[in-house]
């Protein structure tokens, strides 16, 4: 008994935690007179709203629902980036962590004052937090670039799904366009009467400046290099330009930068930088013009198909990344996982009980089963390739494989930790550690009866699913 009573005391807080979980969902929609319980699609994601379009890409992003059941929001974002593409230099009013599904990118980052580009391959996660610049470009050769990302609004401004603050262009416009022309003046050592700025090895005036600015471009995801017709952007004719004129160009950007500022911006580890950012998107011949640094570590990118899966069998296996593996996701709160199950095959029902699940199906169908409290269905209902779900902390759920295809699911939590889902079934389950009177007793039934259920299943986690017919 002494040895039950932890598990015991651990099913009660279950109950006790979908008990008030499923009372706040009921006030909650009955307030809001959100949807119907009896919706069978009821956590699925579906307010998709495109956020950005050009002819070089697209950002997409399922809006994740309100409401006192869930703990803690993420919306899911998908960002498809055509062969030599950018996605221009800009900051974000939320956290964003970035999954490659597909695909080849370099994703320049500031950090402590510095530029770090760091180039990253499929399966690689990489964190940027709100409020520090960054860019994206694909750097695939020939291919498409897709990237699943997880949008924490915890620190957005409210306005929309989150907010993109962009350095340059006119469409969408910089956030330089809306300072007076003498403040950009000032700022960049432009002098109307002098015209001391000099850019590309000639005069430029303080109009010119401000046109600079607030000239109109392709978007926020523009193509780059000569094998594009249309890639006419600024980036692309900066990245064109001889070597010495970029150089020339480089060091009157950064003369002006006093070294006395970097001990104040150290303090903010993700502070941003137009000098820095534009060292990286115009050439890398700027290395060449630092003094030697102290070396500091920045964070890496971690890639999820590197390690080995956390469970395998012959139906299927899974992997979790937490804050313990990559740090960066100690400070999103944010945990990742990948579910690979093979036709015909299940997840048996279990419990999260630290965190709020959001899976997107990457690959292949099947069905997904989640259960109130209460014992009723809160849905079952097919998935395929390009959805997404969400599990509400200690609801019971499944997912089951079609026959005919794996399921192939990769998903967020709201928890950093290590997430130990709880498996109600199957040979290492809740059920199979807690068997003895005191649960047959709660079955109503013998213990031998018990063992006899509990026995049946020689397999963990996940299992054959039986299909129709037998």
């Amino acid at each position: 008994m002494g040895k039950k009573a932890p598990l015991l005391i651990m099913l009660l807080i279950l109950c006790h935690g979908v008990s008030m979980t499923m009372a706040m969902w009921v006030e909650e929609e009955d307030r809001s007179n959100g949807p119907s319980m009896q919706d069978k699609k009821l956590f699925l994601l579906q307010n998709s709203k495109r956020v950005v379009k050009t002819d070089a890409g697209e950002m997409r992003v399922l809006e994740s629902r309100g409401g006192r059941i869930l703990e803690r929001r993420l919306h899911v974002g998908f960002i498809t980036m055509e062969p030599s593409s950018l996605f221009v230099p800009q900051y974000l009013d939320s956290t964003l962590i970035i999954f490659v599904l597909t695909g080849e990118a370099k994703v320049g980052f500031m950090y402590e004052n510095e530029l770090e580009e760091s180039e990253l391959k499929k399966g690689d996660v990489y964190q940027i937090p709100a409020g520090s610049a960054f860019y994206l470009s694909n750097i695939g050769e020939g291919q498409k670039l897709h990237i699943i990302c997880s949008i924490d609004p915890s620190e957005s401004l409210g306005i929309g799904i989150f907010q993109s603050f962009y350095i340059g262009g006119g469409a969408p416009v910089s956030v330089f366009s809306g300072f007076e022309p003498r403040i950009l003046e000032s700022a960049f050592n432009v002098r109307k009467q002098t015209n001391n700025f000099t850019m590309c090895r000639r005069r430029v005036s303080g109009s010119e400046l401000s046109k600079f600015f607030t000239r109109k471009h392709e978007g926020p995801i523009v193509h780059v290099g000569r094998s594009h017709a249309s890639a006419s952007s600024i980036w692309t004719k900066f990245l064109q330009l001889k070597e010495e004129e970029k150089l020339h160009h480089m060091k009157k950007m950064m003369q002006d930068q006093e070294e006395d500022d970097v001990e104040e911006e150290v303090k903010q580890k993700t502070s941003w930088s137009w000098r820095k950012l534009l060292e990286s998107v115009f050439g890398g011949e700027i290395e060449n013009m630092k003094k030697d640094k102290v070396a500091h570590k920045s964070p890496r990118s971690c890639n999820l198909y590197d390690r080995k899966p956390d469970f395998k069998n012959s139906y299927g296996w899974s992997v979790a990344l937490d804050g313990s593996d990559y740090s960066p996701l100690k400070s999103s709160g944010v945990g990742i996982y990948h579910v690979n199950l093979k036709p015909g095959s299940m997840m048996t029902p279990h419990v999260n009980p630290r965190a709020t699940e959001y899976g997107i199906v990457i690959r292949g169908s099947g069905r997904i089963q989640i259960v109130f409290p209460n014992g009723t269905n809160a849905m079952d209902t097919h998935i395929k390739q390009g959805d997404v779900f969400f599990v509400p902390r200690y609801f019971a759920f499944c997912q089951i494989a079609s026959s005919n295809e794996p399921l192939d699911f990769f998903g967020f939590t709201t928890s950093a930790q290590k997430n130990k889902p709880q498996f109600l079934v199957g040979a290492t389950s809740l059920m199979k550690s807690m068997m003895g009177p005191e649960l047959a007793a709660a079955f109503g039934v013998s213990v031998d009866a018990m063992q006899n259920i509990l026995n049946a299943q020689h397999e963990a986690v996940i299992v054959p699913a039986l299909q129709a017919g037998q």
